[in-house]
């Protein structure tokens, strides 16, 4: 895995950050989502996962989840 500052953060990265601001656990964030502990630990590492989990996840959250053309 590079260290490169030029890489995009992944969903993972940014759910993690915003668990962390709440001061949740993965178990709390899992509990509010729907979602089992090893499932938000899975979106944590970038894993494959569905779009409606992702979902599930930013809403628990308060996020905002957007799909947006870069051109």
């Amino acid at each position: 895995m590079s260290m490169g500052g030029a890489e995009q953060r992944g969903f993972g990265d940014v759910i993690r950050e915003a668990r962390k601001k709440q001061g949740w656990s993965q178990a709390e964030l899992g509990e509010k989502s729907g979602l089992s502990r090893p499932t938000i630990a899975r979106v944590e590492a970038n894993n494959d996962v569905t779009t409606a989990t992702i979902a599930k996840v930013a809403q628990a959250l308060g996020l905002k989840l957007e799909l947006r053309d870069n051109n």
